[in-house]
């Protein structure tokens, strides 16, 4: 006790607290998230994302660049598609040459050693912005939704992914999409599921990027509830159970309890996705001069790697050399 023990002793230089410290997350534990459009020259900045922007393929390929030289690990696509592509089951999400389709191709053709990640769902394909085909009283079809899941995965898969990842938050879904892979060849092909995934205020953002807010309603009947933590540890246990590779908490930072919880009962990977709310307020706090942008960044990503993520989904993947490297 004191005065003998006096813990300032442990902290009294750079070189001790660097020492002691747990370190930051290399580049290597990160994923960019990016989001593709179709066409070819075309580059749409998100207001609501400051250093994120809508690109076509070929700027996809400039952006990621620097990326890739940084060290980066992956990259997480999403695929935006005109309104008029959009039909009441998501069925452009599936098309053999369709806007995330090709992408896979061209980024595993110029670097072939990215680990290259799809999401699979289709509310940004459908015409009510849902997860699923509609019933007629309005609800998400699960069992119809889980097909068309099938579907996007196995076309990612033939492509090229080398994860496909399931965000819909469909009972099943797991199981369903692990079934279609093996059966055509593609048993390599990792499942990374967005298994413990939250009806969050926080995705604001990202709807705002893929232009995918639902028409009507919300999905709280599918995404997990915040309030109601055991059902939504069991939905990583049943993914787990299905054939999941990789379990992923979403969002990550209102929920490192949760992490924790997770990482103490699952052997598996975890990823945590960091998600577009969590990183447009940091960006809000720093333009208002209220933090140091460098400073949050590196704070918020040490406490999910404290709380047990092994993977980094994160928006700040595509700035690591500038906010992580000291």
């Amino acid at each position: 006790m004191f005065p003998e023990t006096r813990l300032r002793r442990l902290r009294q230089n750079a070189g001790i607290r660097s020492m002691l410290n747990t370190p930051l997350p290399g580049p290597e534990k990160m994923i960019w998230p990016a989001f593709v459009i179709e066409g070819a020259a075309k580059r749409e900045p998100i207001e609501s994302m400051p250093g994120q922007s809508r690109l076509s393929a070929d700027q996809l390929l400039i952006d990621l660049e620097p990326v890739v030289e940084s060290g980066i690990g992956g990259v997480l696509l999403f695929g935006l598609v005109e309104d008029s592509e959009k039909d009441h089951t998501g069925t452009a999400a599936y098309h053999e040459n369709g806007v995330v389709q090709h992408a896979i191709r061209e980024v595993k053709k110029r670097f072939p050693e990215l680990v290259v990640t799809a999401d699979v769902c289709v509310c940004a394909y459908t015409d009510h912005g849902h997860c699923g085909p509609l019933t007629t009283n309005g609800d998400v079809d699960n069992d119809a939704a889980n097909e068309v899941l099938a579907k996007i995965a196995l076309s990612h898969a033939v492509a090229g992914a080398d994860i496909v990842a399931p965000s819909a938050m469909m009972d099943g879904q797991v199981q369903a999409i692990r079934t279609a892979l093996d059966a055509n060849g593609f048993d390599q092909t990792l499942l990374m599921s967005y298994s413990t995934k939250f009806a969050s205020a926080m995705y604001g953002p990202f709807r705002d990027a893929e232009k995918s807010c639902p028409g009507k309603g919300d999905r709280k009947g599918y995404q997990a509830s915040y309030g109601d933590l055991r059902t939504a540890l069991r939905e990583s246990e049943m993914d787990e159970a299905e054939g999941a590779d990789i379990l992923m908490v979403k969002p990550s930072l209102f929920y490192l309890d949760v992490l924790t919880r997770l990482r103490e009962n699952t052997d598996l990977p975890i990823a945590a996705y960091n998600v577009s709310g969590e990183y447009s307020m940091l960006h809000a706090c720093a333009e208002r001069g209220w933090g140091d942008l460098k400073g949050m960044v590196q704070e918020s990503t040490a406490a999910l790697v404290r709380s047990g993520a092994d993977i980094l989904i994160s928006y700040w993947a595509n700035q690591y050399d500038e906010l992580f490297r000291n």
